[in-house]
């Protein structure tokens, strides 16, 4: 295994826990600031809106600067927020700090994917993706689920000093075994966006939007869509976490190694329905334990292996630009993420959150058309392509 990739995960592993632990500790973080946990939510919101926007704008911006300094600088970035969190005297400054956090995550999140694929060769990316994106996942499986034992059993406070720890280590882990890397080539904040005028690339990004805030309008309210079938226990709850997010690493790490053999399209058709048929009976599963903890593992499993395909396909697309696309597509995830907290925190009052899972069923079916109709026009444009090759012979 490349060290190279590995030290990139170290690093997405601390971000990927930060991103995940407040669906497990949201309910003692009203208490503390006296809200409730939908304007409690919005803390998962700032962040994620911040990183979306941020993302390709400081890719733009930071072209020139070397890769590990950039890295650095957003993880030190990461991890300064955290402590303000945790010395936030009420929801408001938490408000900012996030958004702080946000910013170091834009900095580094889309500089390690696009330096991952630098790293290997064309036939390699999907793998290289695969490995880093597992960074996520296991802190989905490990360090999310240790921070909301932790928050639950102590105080939230000290679960984002477990996070801000992992992000030291992960500064440590950059600054100590990242070699420095070629610079990409510098492209114009205007040339970012640029990708957006195809169609093809619009379609298979609306598709990862709408994926994840079927997914994150489940997930960003764990604790309170699963409240029946753990009790309110926070050890029990760190354990269907623990369960969603080893899932996610599995199907993540198998996808990466499959995407070359039988092509995106198949993996992520699958993985939609899946996703769909796990949180549209979530009403009746997050009833017991032991059908929460199969809705867990299936919803983990297939939720997460659809990432990597996605990127592989904005990738297949225009390799050449693989920097900026895997960048919009990261910045796509978390508007979806943003969103879902936004959505989750307003129907919880009418529908109540263990229906929860009938407003995220639906917004996935809407992540499968969009899909299909992305396969569609790919096929158009190389039907095309090969059509006018063959009248110049």
């Amino acid at each position: 295994m490349d060290r190279r990739l590995l030290t990139l995960a170290l690093g997405m592993f601390a971000l990927g826990t930060d991103s995940f632990v407040f669906g497990g500790i949201l309910p003692s973080i009203a208490a503390y600031f006296h809200v409730s946990i939908g304007a409690a939510g919005q803390l998962i919101t700032v962040y994620a809106l911040t990183f979306a926007l941020l993302a390709p704008t400081i890719a733009a911006l930071a072209a020139g600067i070397s890769r590990k300094h950039l890295l650095l600088s957003g993880m030190g970035l990461f991890i300064v927020a955290n402590v303000g969190t945790i010395l936030s005297p009420n929801l408001g400054v938490a408000l900012v700090t996030r958004a702080l956090a946000g910013v170091g995550a834009a900095m580094f999140s889309p500089t390690a994917s696009g330096t991952g694929t630098m790293l290997v060769p064309p036939e390699r990316r999907g793998f290289a993706l695969s490995v880093i994106v597992a960074g996520l996942t296991t802190a989905t499986a490990l360090g999310t689920p240790l921070g909301a034992v932790i928050g639950g059993l102590a105080d939230w406070r000290w679960t984002l000093g477990f996070v801000a720890a992992l992000g030291i280590a992960g500064f440590v882990g950059v600054w100590a075994l990242l070699p420095e890397v070629p610079l990409p080539p510098a492209i114009s904040l205007i040339k970012r966006f640029a990708p957006l005028a195809d169609s093809r690339v619009g379609l298979i990004l609306a598709t990862t939007v709408l994926a994840q805030i079927g997914t994150f309008i489940i997930y960003n309210y764990v604790a309170v869509v699963f409240d029946r079938a753990t009790g309110g226990s926070p050890s029990v709850l760190g354990g269907l976490l623990v369960l969603w997010g080893l899932a996610g690493t599995f199907s993540n790490l198998l996808a990466g190694r499959v995407l070359d053999r039988i092509g995106s399209r198949k993996v992520v058709t699958v993985m939609l329905i899946a996703v769909i048929t796990a949180i549209v009976t979530m009403p009746w599963t997050t009833v017991h334990l032991w059908s929460a903890a199969i809705a867990m593992f299936v919803w983990g499993a297939c939720a997460w292996g659809v990432l990597v395909p996605q990127q592989y396909r904005l990738v297949s697309l225009n390799p050449s630009m693989a920097a900026v696309l895997v960048g919009l597509n990261t910045s796509a995830t978390y508007v979806g993420v943003s969103v879902a907290g936004a959505v989750g925190a307003a129907a919880i009052p009418v529908i109540g959150s263990h229906s929860l899972g009938y407003l995220g069923s639906a917004v996935v079916v809407l992540a499968l058309v969009f899909s299909e109709i992305a396969q569609w026009r790919v096929n158009a444009v190389e039907n095309g392509k090969s059509m006018k090759a063959a009248a110049t012979i």
